[in-house]
């Protein structure tokens, strides 16, 4: 029975060790994401800015909620959020892009 014990306590001391590490690996770079968001920066950060056609205000999205940008990049990436930029953007980026770019945007403020 102390065997087992000593088995299962090793297990997931290993198991915690694993998610920690990736845990850290995996968090987002939001000076990666000021790079990767040049692009972005282009039409999101000029205030005011409106397209030419069909007339709509870009959104500034800086200081936005870092879960709502990597959300809005994923479903346009997918599909499920309908703007032909915006998906020809998002389709290009890796998750870890998309959240290093959320990242980044939710940092200014």
């Amino acid at each position: 029975m102390k065997k087992i014990l000593k088995t299962f306590t090793t297990l997931l001391i290993v198991a915690i060790l694993q998610t920690i590490v990736v845990s850290s690996v995996a968090a987002a770079d939001a000076e990666a994401g000021k790079i990767k968001a040049t692009t972005c920066s282009g039409c999101h950060g000029i205030s005011s800015y409106f397209n030419v056609y069909p007339s709509y205000r870009v959104p500034k999205i800086a200081g936005q909620n870092e879960k709502y940008l990597i959300l809005s990049l994923e479903a346009y990436k997918v599909g499920d959020r309908k703007h032909s930029t915006m998906q020809a953007q998002a389709e290009s980026l890796s998750k870890e892009d998309i959240a290093d770019i959320a990242a980044w945007f939710a940092s200014l403020k």
